[in-house]
């Protein structure tokens, strides 16, 4: 909670009249030495603009392991996909597995949330994946990074590829710059 606010750049005063609590319930809950109520939880993330389970989201994740013989795929659009791992913290972060054979193709896929990128290793096989206005041909062993919030697309151009794919989404709203009237700004 304390990064949320502070990333925002508010005060404890700040969030207490935004939140509608006292400020020595968030200094409580900051400190780690409250116990706060779902209702109370909820007041702060949307004081925070942060949904609850990203609010509580423990930090200091220890190691986690998914074997090869865990895990299902799962048909999707013009592949199938092996959900790896999900990570809340810094931002959204989602590894996946994407299994495709020739002629898979996901069409145009609409833009996701200011901010995505989308990060894509080649483990074997032939793609052309990218935004829609900049598609790259990539094999084996090659990466591309490209911008998830624009339309784009994947399609598999050899028998059979297989594409290691990260996806990550910045944890705070993304805003256009702030431009001042002459007025404010004297």
């Amino acid at each position: 909670m304390h990064r949320f606010r502070l990333e925002r750049g508010l005060s404890i005063g700040d969030l207490a009249r935004r939140s509608g609590l006292a400020k020595q319930t968030l200094s409580k809950l900051e400190m780690g030495n409250g116990n706060p109520t779902v209702e109370t939880l909820a007041a702060v993330g949307s004081a925070l603009d942060v949904s609850l389970r990203r609010l509580v989201t423990e930090w200091g994740t220890p190691v986690y392991v998914l074997r090869s013989d865990q895990g299902e795929w799962s048909h999707s659009r013009g592949h199938q996909e092996r959900a790896l791992d999900e990570v809340y913290g810094s931002g959204y972060v989602r590894t996946v597995l994407l299994k495709m054979t020739r002629g898979d193709d996901s069409g145009e896929v609409d833009a996701h949330q200011p901010g995505t990128l989308h990060h894509a290793y080649v483990v074997r096989g032939k793609v052309r994946i990218g935004p829609t206005s900049d598609l790259v041909d990539l094999s084996a062993g090659d990466f591309v990074r490209f911008p998830g919030d624009i339309p784009h697309r994947q399609t598999c151009l050899s028998d059979r590829a297989l594409l290691h794919m990260v996806t990550t989404l910045p944890q705070v709203r993304q805003f256009g710059p702030t431009v001042l009237s002459q007025a404010q700004s004297t």
